[in-house]
């Protein structure tokens, strides 16, 4: 059996990170990877989302779905933003990432390019104080943001909020252009500026791993609004594209459709044991240094099964998460603007010491090319008066999602339990409560950004609670340490208690910043790589 130098486990985007430096370090690095990929639909036609709402006869496919899969049932909750197109993302999760829990609903991916199929692309830099609290090194992290930048495409302004996005990064496009509703709201805060910086509150334009300018193949960004449904230009970058890159090179070896299990570390090499996906049939891999990059869910799975300490619980770490849907008159009635973008364009930062820590961060959407059927729930209204009513006002649609960081607590937890429904025999068990003084604060916190953005021409209609891991951002599993205690890291990524096993991804966070994790995950997953370099055999 070939035994191959590196192995990665992931295509998400710790995964594609880690396998780019060690592949451009010329490397043999082979990826291991469930890599469910949209093979039912046909590919969405190029064209601007107004333009095919009017002409395509074959619109639903993408928009709704063969059979209507991509109507969301219920109440808004995890994951709105997967369309049909992108499904994919989540297929057999259920059944092969078995969850317990009736406090606690994540997100997870067996797709090819992991959660970063469907990524929002916000690319904030840590603080050095978060940093510090989160356990990263921040020159080598700092380093790290330029080469991710460097290597995905990055668009940011350096504006008066900078210190709270873009940090000290020097490699990055100009953002894309504002669409109105945007225009108008950045308008009103920079004619009270002061005002707003007095309550701590500060408005800035959201750096986005998307590209403005013709890069290295890949288109600037067009305008079309079809952000939700197609990557046909590439302008936003998607871990598969890393991936599909690195296939053609001599020194990679992709092998899909297998979910790992297990690792066992023998003298020689290291036993990677997984399920061939779809018939579940076990398989065997060997490695010489093996990598963990499944997330914070998945990689504390492998290390639960490997490492066999029954009973043993993990900390958990999720930003809680507002949805606050709102309104903003001026907009009212206006036809559908037809040049558009549907990721964030700007972000208000809630930071009342001054510190940049602790910091609540609010990222504003317009909303059009998600169509109606996914929000006309939530109007209190008949759906036949609610469409009539949501119709007239789409064009004044403001959603601001509301993060807050999160902090280790006992009450904050997971395990693995039997269950013999599942592939794996088991399932992740999974604990977690707010404390009821953090509730009361993030609350607090809620009312002053909806108070502040009143003032830019928002007015909220409610806000909405989707449930603890809606925000889609975890970690902290397998925390830092500097003691060789077992279920922890050192700094350089490396699980206490083995002798070449590696974690990329985010588990080793011991404090999770309300800024959008991917960019540091990325940066992280680099610097795991280069260490591992270093310590070569």
């Amino acid at each position: 059996m070939k035994v191959f130098d590196y192995l990665i486990v992931g295509s998400g985007c710790s995964g594609a990170m880690a396998a780019q430096t060690l592949v451009d370090a010329g490397r043999e690095v082979a990826m291991l990877d469930a890599g469910n990929e949209n093979t039912l639909m046909s590919p969405v036609p190029q064209g601007d989302f107004l333009t095919l709402r009017k002409t395509d006869p074959e619109q639903y496919r993408y928009f709704l779905g063969e059979d209507a899969e991509g109507v969301t049932q219920g109440d808004i909750g995890k994951g709105a933003q997967i369309t049909p197109v992108r499904k994919h993302m989540t297929t057999y999760v259920d059944t092969h990432l078995s969850v317990q829990s009736d406090t606690f609903s994540p997100v997870e991916s067996l797709g090819y390019g992991g959660l970063g199929i469907g990524w929002g692309l916000q690319c904030w830099e840590y603080s050095i104080p978060e940093m510090r609290a989160a356990g990263l090194e921040p020159q080598r992290m700092k380093q790290a943001y330029e080469t991710i930048s460097t290597r995905i495409g990055i668009s940011g302004t350096k504006d008066s909020a900078a210190k709270y996005t873009l940090g000290s990064l020097k490699t990055y496009q100009p953002s894309p252009t504002m669409d109105r509703n945007h225009q108008a709201i950045y308008q009103k805060y920079a004619a009270r500026k002061h005002s707003f910086d007095s309550k701590g509150l500060f408005l800035g334009r959201t750096p986005l791993a998307l590209i403005t300018k013709d890069t290295d193949g890949r288109k600037g960004y067009a305008y079309r609004d079809m952000d939700f449904y197609t990557d046909n230009d590439q302008s936003a970058w998607r871990p598969w594209m890393t991936i599909n890159a690195l296939k053609p090179r001599s020194n990679f070896t992709y092998i899909g459709g297998y979910l790992v299990i297990r690792f066992i570390e023998k003298k020689q090499h290291v036993e990677v044991i997984c399920l061939q996906i779809g018939t579940n049939k076990t398989a065997s891999f060997r490695c010489k240094t093996l990598i963990l990059a499944t997330g914070t869910l998945g990689s504390a799975r492998i290390a639960l099964r490997s490492l066999e300490q029954a009973g043993k619980q993990l900390p958990l770490l999720c930003n809680p998460y507002t949805y606050v849907p709102c309104l903003q008159p001026t907009m009212v009635g206006k036809a559908a603007e037809p040049n558009k973008l549907g990721f964030a364009q700007l972000s208000l930062f809630l930071d009342e010491q001054r510190n940049n820590f602790d910091v609540s961060v609010s990222s504003l959407y317009t909303y059009q090319s998600l169509m109606l059927f996914r929000i006309i729930k939530q109007a209190p209204f008949n759906l036949r008066d609610a469409r009539l009513l949501l119709q007239y006002v789409l064009s004044g649609i403001v959603i601001m999602g509301v993060h807050h960081p999160d902090e280790r607590s006992d009450q904050k937890y997971i395990s693995l339990v039997d269950d013999l429904s599942s592939p794996t025999q088991d399932a992740l068990k999974i604990h977690y409560v707010l404390e009821d003084d953090k509730k009361r604060e993030f609350a607090r916190r809620e009312k002053k950004i909806i108070a502040g953005v009143r003032k830019t021409g928002l007015y909220a209609i409610k806000r909405i609670n989707p449930g603890y891991g809606s925000s889609i951002h975890y970690a902290g599993t397998l925390p830092f340490s500097k003691k060789d205690e077992a279920f922890t890291l050192r700094n350089d990524g490396k699980l206490h208690g083995t002798q070449h096993v590696y974690v990329a991804d985010s588990s080793g966070f011991t404090y999770l910043p309300a800024r959008g994790l991917t960019f540091s995950l990325l940066a992280n997953a680099h610097t795991v790589a280069e260490g591992i370099l270093h310590n070569a055999f």
